[in-house]
């Protein structure tokens, strides 16, 4: 099978069930986001050295594949796909009930960066931040369903909590937001 098709050649893609839609459409727009920040937690993974924090990265890649579909697949399609759901979510608010008892109290806001992985993570955050924003603009205008802005809303503050795992892991100072 070739990699390349030329279906796209003229700016149009297809989604899920075969619709065509310009490839600078907010969905596309949305999907791509989520495959962006999928890309970004595979580098915080090269870069990462502590196998409970690679579990947790990894299945977030999961995660961010069937949202990326999700996302993908008009509500209106009949094509089955498994869609992000509340379990989803909740999985997420466990990991940070593990992890934030682990960390000292926040006082202060701070700033991202540390080590080299918790900035990267770091960075994912702001990239999931921003695929959050963008599906809550796509759900204004077509049906995602409840759960993608949950999923990323909740994604975005574990991977603050990681960041900082990450860092005490280290002994890695924090540092604090001086305004």
């Amino acid at each position: 099978m070739k990699i390349y098709t030329k279906t796209g050649d003229a700016g149009k893609t297809s989604l899920f069930g075969g619709t065509r839609v310009e490839k600078d459409a907010l969905r596309i727009e949305a999907y791509g986001t989520v495959d962006e920040l999928n890309s970004v937690i595979g580098v915080c993974r090269s870069m990462n050295t502590v196998r409970e924090i690679d579990r947790i990265l990894g299945q977030i890649q999961n995660d961010l594949f069937t949202l990326g579909a999700d996302l993908a697949t008009p509500r209106k399609t009949r094509r089955k796909i498994r869609r992000v759901t509340a379990a989803d979510a909740r999985r997420l608010e466990r990991h940070i009930d593990v992890l934030q008892p682990m960390l000292a109290p926040l006082k202060h806001f701070i700033l991202p960066g540390g080590g080299r992985t918790a900035a990267m993570v770091q960075f994912a955050r702001t990239v999931c931040r921003r695929a959050e924003r963008l599906v809550v603009h796509l759900a204004r205008t077509e049906p995602v369903g409840a759960h993608p802005v949950v999923y990323l809303n909740r994604l975005s503050d574990l991977l603050f909590v990681l960041a900082r795992r990450v860092n005490a892991l280290g002994n890695t100072p924090e540092t604090i937001w001086r305004p």
